[in-house]
């Protein structure tokens, strides 16, 4: 194995980035379109060359959100497929379990879609983090709620990693704010009951529900609430996917206020989603533009800032260093960070509402 395993991912005229990836199951669709918007990022700079002569070529493999599945497919990626790094991998549990991999075989992790604060208290000098934190997501709820009044406010999870990950940052973010949860509804991910947890939550008559999920279980339980009298206000996280919610909740989605960590697309004077829009529209003049796409797209373009930073002679230790002497990388008011001490990247985070088309208002 050499000293880096990742450097046999760049050729003279390739750079191969890899990641296991929940492909099928509730989160799917939304992953998904977390590699469409790479990929549209990264067939553009291909198009045009590539970086310092090489073509960027991204695989993903499916684990179903399977920890077991997830290990395996970055052994393959890192032993069998040879890639530079891996590239927006999913989930909590899954990048737990893959960071003695990568650490063993000194392979970088770049943008793994998890704000969990277990990876970002620690610094990790093969592990770069670009979307903001979930526990600057759960202030950003509280303090909201707080602000408004709020003091029913229930949350709802789905027991597993993810869940309770997310959990445990609204527990800290409610105590810091001197806000007593009303009730923890908890659904059993391998028996979903959404009729009970809706139950539930008319029996405890929240003002506001925090939902620590994402996918499918969000809108389920979402849809198996509005079957209730019961009418509380509706707050997620970032993963919940705007997209997802939009599609299947329709205009029952109205109100329900999404923690958002890239630029508003509803602004084009930004020119990152002017790029974004542009480049969508060339490919597809009927698309519609996806926040989880575009969260893909920003990963991608920040993974290139520091490839050709890194320059024509990219090793694992050049990108790093190309990196973390970059300063503030800047796409409107989105800026990420990285020092020799912390990978943390961007600590952006915004409530937006969803209005009767479903749009996100900022």
């Amino acid at each position: 194995m050499p000293a880096h395993a990742g450097d046999k991912g760049v050729t003279p005229t390739e750079i191969k980035l890899g990641a296991s990836a929940v492909l099928s199951g509730p989160l799917g669709a939304q992953t998904n379109e977390y590699g469409a918007g790479a990929r549209l990022y990264f067939d553009a700079v291909n198009a045009a060359g590539g970086v310092h002569g090489r073509k960027i070529s991204y695989v993903t493999l499916d684990d179903g959100f399977d920890v077991k599945r997830a290990v395996a497919n970055t052994r393959k990626l890192i032993d069998e497929q040879g890639v530079f790094m891996i590239f927006n991998n999913t989930g909590t549990a899954q990048t737990a379990a893959i960071l003695p991999i990568v650490e063993e075989s000194r392979t970088i992790v770049f943008g793994p879609v998890t704000g969990a604060s277990a990876f970002r208290d620690k610094y990790n000098r093969y592990v770069f983090h670009v979307r903001a934190g979930y526990a600057a997501e759960a202030r950003r709820i509280v303090s909201q709620l707080k602000l408004i009044g709020m003091a029913r406010v229930a949350v709802f999870y789905q027991d597993d990693g993810l869940g309770k990950t997310l959990l445990a940052e609204l527990r800290k973010a409610a105590a810091a704010e001197g806000l007593a949860l009303l009730t923890e509804i908890r659904l059993d991910p391998q028996q979903p009951d959404f009729e009970a947890a809706a139950d539930a939550t008319q029996k405890a008559q929240p003002q506001a529900v925090i939902l620590a999920t994402a996918g499918a279980t969000f809108t389920n339980y979402v849809g198996a609430v509005l079957k209730t009298p019961a009418r509380p206000g509706f707050y997620g996280f970032s993963v919940a996917g705007h997209d997802v919610i939009k599609r299947e909740l329709k205009d029952k989605a109205r109100g329900t206020v999404l923690a958002q960590i890239m630029p508003s697309l509803r602004n084009p004077s930004t020119p990152v989603v002017a790029d974004y829009l542009n480049l969508l529209r060339e490919r597809s003049p009927a698309a519609a533009p996806s926040t989880s796409q575009f969260e893909g797209f920003i990963h991608a373009r920040l993974l290139v800032v520091g490839l050709r930073r890194a320059g024509r002679n990219l090793t694992t230790d050049s990108f790093i260093t190309a990196m973390e002497s970059a300063g503030d990388i800047a796409f409107g008011r989105f800026i990420a960070k990285y020092t020799p001490q912390t990978h943390i990247g961007s600590a952006y985070v915004e409530l937006a509402i969803m209005d009767e088309a479903g749009e996100l208002r900022y």
